[in-house]
């Protein structure tokens, strides 16, 4: 099992339950996905960009540290691409 870190960028003008629902639907993924979570939580709330991602000025990020097999993450990219409310992600290997 290696260890991973998941940001996530999700639309900031989407009611705080949506963002909410968005965010617990990536922990779901990488758990459904063989992967354990270790630590989430939201890294910046309402931050506005400088350019728009898909037409959206502020955006909210969200960290997910979890220990993978390297196998799965293929998976979860799948997962997270299929969501439409997910603006960005990006799936980083920690350590060795």
């Amino acid at each position: 099992m290696n260890k991973y870190e998941l940001m996530g960028v999700v639309n900031a003008s989407l009611a705080q339950e949506e963002r909410d629902s968005i965010f617990k639907d990536v922990v779901d993924i990488v758990g459904k996905s063989g992967g354990k979570v270790i630590n989430n939580q939201v890294w910046l709330d309402k931050h506005k960009i400088t350019f728009n991602l898909k037409k959206c000025p502020q955006v909210t990020y969200y960290l997910v540290n979890f220990e993978s097999a390297p196998a799965n993450i293929t998976k979860m990219k799948q997962s997270f691409k299929l969501n439409e409310k997910i603006l960005r992600f990006l799936i980083l290997k920690l350590g060795k």
